[in-house]
């Protein structure tokens, strides 16, 4: 069943965050692992709580006893999973799982062929080696409007690629496109390892069984 927010009340749970430290949380019978799919907008935080009054999950995501696992920058969009289960979260978020993550992203420009072979290959960013990623030049998905539109330059085309990776730098696909000469503009995750975004609308979620 899907779920659209009508309420703006606060949530009282606090996000997860990722930690070599062992989990406290109580382990969660198979039958009882909840899964939510949601389809963040932008400028949403990743987060139940903020003490700046920004829009927060609080806002969208009405389950209880569930945590992200993993995050979504507050400037893009699309699919964020929160789950109950620690042991799901961890598969998802370390970089040893290679799960894969597929994100359609707008650059500005239109990027030369050698220019996506190299973001295949893998670029030098600051913090070293991206591992080799799938990436290919899309036709615009048919996606919701942002709100607010991303700010385009007069006379400059932009294209839509769509960039698969399995590991988790910090705002990595952004750090990619920059590197190759090509900003993103707008950033949305489509898909984390088997589960997508099909059949939601932005700022809804659903809630599905794990097995």
């Amino acid at each position: 069943m899907v779920y659209k927010a009508k309420s703006s009340s606060r949530h009282s749970s606090k996000l997860s965050r990722t930690s070599h430290r062992k989990s406290t949380k109580p382990k969660v019978a198979p039958e009882d692992v909840k899964i939510v799919l949601f389809n963040k907008p932008f400028d949403v935080l990743c987060q139940f709580t903020d003490d700046q009054n920004r829009e927060t999950l609080a806002q969208y995501v009405k389950e209880k006893d569930v945590y992200a696992a993993g995050r979504l920058d507050r400037d893009s969009e699309g699919l964020l999973l929160l789950t109950n289960c620690g042991k799901l979260q961890h598969t998802l978020t370390d970089p040893s799982k290679k799960t894969d993550k597929t994100y359609w992203v707008q650059v500005e420009g239109v990027p030369e062929q050698k220019s996506i072979d190299a973001l295949c290959s893998g670029v030098e960013l600051k913090d070293g080696l991206t591992r080799p990623a799938k990436v290919k030049i899309i036709a615009e998905p048919h996606i919701w409007p942002r709100n607010p539109p991303i700010r385009e330059r007069a006379n400059i085309p932009t294209t839509w690629l769509s960039v698969t990776i399995n590991e988790g730098k910090n705002r990595q696909v952004r750090r990619m496109t920059a590197h190759i000469g090509h900003p993103t503009l707008r950033l949305i995750r489509y898909k984390i390892g088997k589960y997508s975004l099909d059949g939601l609308e932005n700022g809804q979620y659903k809630v599905i069984s794990s097995r």
